[in-house]
Formats: structure tokens, C-alpha cells, sequence
């Protein structure tokens, strides 16, 4: 039975470090691509305005996609 449990925590120890390291992996690989954090620089009336504009992509997107047209 100590047979047993010695292989049982040998491949759980073994799971960890294999777990542990793909998240250092993954951190390391990461870090590069992390900029420091900076303050939102839109006032409270830039996010509140109207950003979607009916272009011509749009139009004919809901014409591809058969979306009823607007006011009509």
C-alpha cells in the first residue's frame, strides 16, 4: 500500500511542477507585452457621444445579412 501512495504523490508532485512551470511560461512570455497602466483620457461627454455612423460598409452589411432597412 506504500507502494501505492508513494507513486500516487509522485504524480501529483510531478502535475504541480508541470503546472507551475507553463504558468511561468506563460507569465514570462507576457510580461514583455504588458505596459504600464494609464488614465482614461476621454472626458465624460467624448463617452457619451453618438459613434455609430451608417456608412456605406454598413449598409451593405445589413443588405447582405437581410436586416430590414431603417425607416422604411
Amino acid at each position: 500500500m506504500s507502494e501505492d501512495r508513494k507513486a500516487t504523490v509522485g504524480r501529483r508532485d510531478f502535475l504541480r511542477k508541470v503546472g507551475a512551470g507553463t504558468l511561468g511560461a506563460g507569465a514570462t512570455l507576457a510580461t514583455p507585452l504588458v505596459g504600464s497602466a494609464q488614465a482614461d483620457s476621454e472626458t465624460n461627454d467624448e463617452k457619451r457621444k453618438a459613434r455609430y455612423k451608417e456608412t456605406d460598409h454598413v449598409k451593405a452589411f445589413y443588405r447582405v445579412n437581410r436586416y430590414p432597412a431603417k425607416g422604411g
